[in-house]
Order: structure tokens, then C-alpha cells, then sequence
């Protein structure tokens, strides 16, 4: 009997030592877990980082290489903008002209450039180059009172400044 209790004993303390084992193992394995997961968060945060910063550098690529090629026709449109102001008895070729200039600024519109304020407006070295400046009591300090070229921008990027005469 008492063999009996010996027997039952260390059965029991085999079951014990393998609960506390198994015990062990399981608390192992919710710390590997708990990492596994810290991981996948951590990796998680990063590709939403890149992601982002993919976008943004895809971004400021595009305007950057929608400037330059912009910048190419910005010439052109200068000179269509001076045909249609000079006189002509032809009133057809004014009008062609015309519709050509306007045709130029619609793509322009329609792909984001805008013309950059001038006349009436506060110079902004960010925006403008002076190229004259006059002194006109009418006029407030740093303003605009001619432009000699027009400037444009796109989105935040300036694609050509401004020349303007700026007053005081």
C-alpha cells in the first residue's frame, strides 16, 4: 500500500512538474506572440509611412516635370499674348490668334498652372523679380504698378516669377 502511495505520488509529481512545463511553455509563447505582434504593428506603421511619402514624392515629381515642360511654352504663350494686342486690319487673324492663346491657357488651366497676381498686388520675392522700381505716393509701399511678364505656378511651385516695376 504504501508502494501504492509512492506510485500515486510521483505520478503526481510528474503531472505537477508537467503542468508547471507547460506552464512555461505557454507563458514563452504569449511573449513571442506579444513580439509577433509588436512586429507586425512596427511593420504595419511603416509600409502606411512609406506609402505616404511614396505619394508625396510622386507628387513633387509630377510638378516638377509638368514646370519644365510648361516652362518650354511659356515663351510662346508671351508671344501669343503680344499678337493678339498688336494692331491688324485682319480681324480673322486676330480672332484666330485669339482662340489659339485661349486654347493654350485652357491646358494650362485644366493641368493646375495659374498666372501669378501682379498689378495692385504686394511684392513677394517668393513670387516676383523687380526689375525697376519707381516712387509714386499713390501707391503703398511694395506695390505692384506694372508687369513686364507674366509669372505662373503650379500648385506651390513657382514655374516662372513675375517681372514687375514695384512703386516706393
Amino acid at each position: 500500500m504504501e508502494e501504492n502511495k509512492e506510485v500515486k505520488q510521483e505520478d503526481m509529481n510528474k503531472e505537477a512538474d508537467e503542468i508547471i512545463e507547460l506552464k512555461k511553455e505557454i507563458e514563452t509563447q504569449k511573449v513571442q506572440i506579444s513580439e509577433t505582434e509588436d512586429r507586425l504593428k512596427r511593420v504595419a506603421a511603416e509600409f502606411d509611412n512609406y506609402k505616404k511619402r511614396s505619394a508625396k514624392e510622386r507628387d513633387l515629381l509630377y510638378n516638377s516635370l509638368m514646370s519644365d515642360v510648361i516652362a518650354g511654352f511659356l515663351p510662346i504663350i508671351d508671344n501669343l499674348e503680344k499678337a493678339v494686342e498688336a494692331d491688324t486690319k485682319d480681324e480673322e487673324y486676330k480672332k484666330g490668334i485669339e482662340l489659339v492663346l485661349k486654347q493654350f491657357k485652357d491646358i494650362l488651366a485644366a493641368k493646375g498652372v495659374v498666372e501669378i497676381e501682379t498689378v495692385g498686388k504686394t511684392f513677394d520675392p517668393e513670387l516676383h523679380e523687380a526689375v525697376s522700381s519707381i516712387q509714386d505716393d499713390t501707391k503703398g509701399e511694395k506695390e505692384i504698378v506694372q508687369e513686364y511678364r507674366k509669372g505662373y505656378m503650379i500648385g506651390n511651385k513657382v514655374i516662372r516669377h513675375s517681372m514687375v516695376i514695384v512703386a516706393n
